[in-house]
């Protein structure tokens, strides 16, 4: 940390459009090394009944069979992927790393480069623009992610109308990899105009040159010029503030879409592709109109600290009311209700056993959802006490389940359809007032974003300004980018009340959660953070391994 600290000491001299272009390459290096896992493994593969064409067995009998047949393991592997040299989380640790080396010079070098060709009085909107500008890629990112959530993780390998679940199943993995390869594109092709950059304007060359004269000086003086930093009062509270907002917002970022996905019903690339095109349009229409307001009005330093203050405590306030949003939990027999419909919650797979399912021999373990006409989610056809089958694929219709027939519906029929029951109309209307709700919030806390951010740059001495946007960056990262995903998914995982199992017996991923009151009211803080949007690059899609 000390020597990256340092290098933003020496870089502030040095030809910055060009570092910013080296670091562009990389974070393309880094995400094609992400995604080559995908092509070291072997397909997906995944725990069902059901069959996958017509030329299968012509009737399934999960009841009677369960303990005597093997279940079908829908499991494809490529020639020559059986085995890999290295662990696949190297490649996964090594390219994270990489992007993280490569993005941390791009917004210090580049906010600095702009503030300092730039007169005072047109540094802010700039910024804004800038920080504007910078949206498009989380926005691009969530909506590329949408896509890819949509194709099936390995498209272009196996036949996808085989494929027996569906993208609202929990066990559905998308294309994850296609994305970082897009991505990686990407940023190789930014790399270039970055690189043809002039290393300063024309009227501050001499003032470049001289300052290239005293670099040496400057490195010496490393430990003096954190200290000044450190000890001025205004940056250390706003860099404890950064650091707060930063955990907050990589929380929001991390399990927003499965918070959508839990709680109201949505499918992980719906969730993706309403978060990019109604909250980050929002939050960068409120930065382009922060800093309209700060050059139109000539907002001083505390005018802009009293602004960020405002927006950020209305957005609070408003986001408080999402404690009331809210869907009922999914009926899920056995976890979340009884067999005959009455309320229940429990996490015991003993729970999942009743009179109903005796005979059928089956795993507490499975998860292999169907849904009643009685609205009530079972979690395989066997716990649902189904013994016969027609049809095939996404198609296939479980028939005599003596299950259903606890609490029966009206029209007395006891089969069930594959995957988990929709959500009731009152769901959509409550999921409705939640992205209201999170838009206007997201509005109204971006509208001091870049007053914020001003404030920063404002409050140090000119000389200091790229390494205090480093320390900030550093600190941010450190403290707030590794930690947050630890234990924001540790309390989320306290709400697990069905865990998949992976093939060597260990605990797997999440299939089935009740979220805790406290995870709504973390929304209100979590809204509050997307002013640092400028340091974001977004997840293209969810890896699941």
């Amino acid at each position: 940390m000390f020597i990256v600290a340092l290098s933003f000491a020496f870089f502030s001299k040095l030809h910055r459009p060009r570092l910013i272009a080296a670091g562009c390459a990389l974070m393309a290096v880094g995400s094609a090394l992400t995604a080559l896992p995908h092509f070291f493994m072997g397909q997906y593969k995944y725990d069902t009944l059901i069959k996958s064409s017509s030329n299968d067995s012509v009737s399934i009998t999960p009841c009677l069979e369960s303990g005597k047949q093997l279940r079908h393991l829908e499991n494809h592997m490529r020639p020559g992927t059986e085995q890999a040299e290295l662990p696949m989380w190297v490649y996964v640790f090594l390219g994270n790393a990489l992007r993280g080396i490569g993005e941390t010079p791009v917004t210090p070098l580049g906010i600095s480069y702009i503030d300092d060709f730039a007169k005072a009085e047109n540094s802010a909107f700039y910024i804004a623009c800038l920080q504007t500008i910078t949206l498009l890629g989380p926005m691009f990112g969530f909506l590329l992610g949408s896509m890819c959530a949509r194709l099936y993780v390995d498209i272009g390998f196996v036949n996808v109308d085989s494929v027996t679940i569906t993208p609202k199943d929990t066990r559905w993995v998308g294309a994850w990899w296609l994305g970082f390869f897009v991505s990686s594109a990407i940023m190789l092709l930014a790399a270039v105009p970055f690189w043809f950059l002039p290393r300063s304007l024309p009227n501050l060359l001499a003032s470049c040159m001289q300052n290239d004269s005293v670099l040496h000086a400057f490195a010496l003086g490393f430990f003096p010029s954190l200290k000044k930093l450190v000890c001025t009062p205004t940056y250390f509270l706003l860099l404890c503030g950064s650091v707060l907002k930063f955990n907050s917002f990589i929380g929001l970022l991390t399990f927003k879409a499965k918070y959508m996905e839990q709680q109201f019903g949505q499918s992980a690339s719906r969730a993706n592709f309403l978060i990019g095109v109604t909250n980050l349009p929002a939050v960068a229409v409120g930065i382009f109109l922060g800093g309209v307001l700060m050059k139109r009005y000539k907002l001083s330093v505390v005018s802009g600290a009293q602004l960020s203050l405002a927006t950020s405590f209305a957005a609070y306030l408003l986001v408080i009311t999402q404690f009331g949003i809210k869907c009922e939990n999914l009926q899920v027999a056995g976890i979340t209700v009884f067999y005959n419909g009455t309320l229940r919650v429990s996490s015991d797979s003993h729970t999942l056993f009743s009179p109903c399912n005796d005979g059928c021999s089956c795993s507490g373990s499975e998860w292999d959802p169907v849904c009643s006409e009685n609205s009530i989610t079972y979690t395989s056809p066997c716990l649902a006490g189904c013994i016969s089958s027609s049809g095939f694929g996404k198609n296939t219709v479980f028939h005599n389940c003596s299950c259903v027939q606890v609490s029966p519906p009206l029209s007395g029929s006891l089969s069930v359809s594959i995957g988990q029951c929709p959500r009731s109309e009152t769901c959509s209307s409550s999921f409705t007032t939640y992205m209201t709700v999170s838009v206007l919030s997201s509005f109204i806390n971006s509208l001091g974003a870049t007053p914020g951010y001003m404030v920063i740059i404002r409050c140090i001495a000119p000389e200091l300004k790229s390494l205090a946007l480093g320390i900030q960056t550093l600190a941010m990262r450190a403290l707030g980018g590794i930690p947050a995903p630890v234990y924001f998914g540790a309390l989320i995982d306290l709400t697990c009340l069905k865990w998949g199992t992976k093939k060597c017996g260990g605990r797997g991923a999440l299939f089935l959660s009740l979220y805790m009151c406290m995870w709504a009211a973390s929304q209100s803080n979590l809204e509050n953070v997307k002013q640092v949007n400028t340091l974001n690059k977004t997840n293209i899609c969810t890896v699941s391994f």
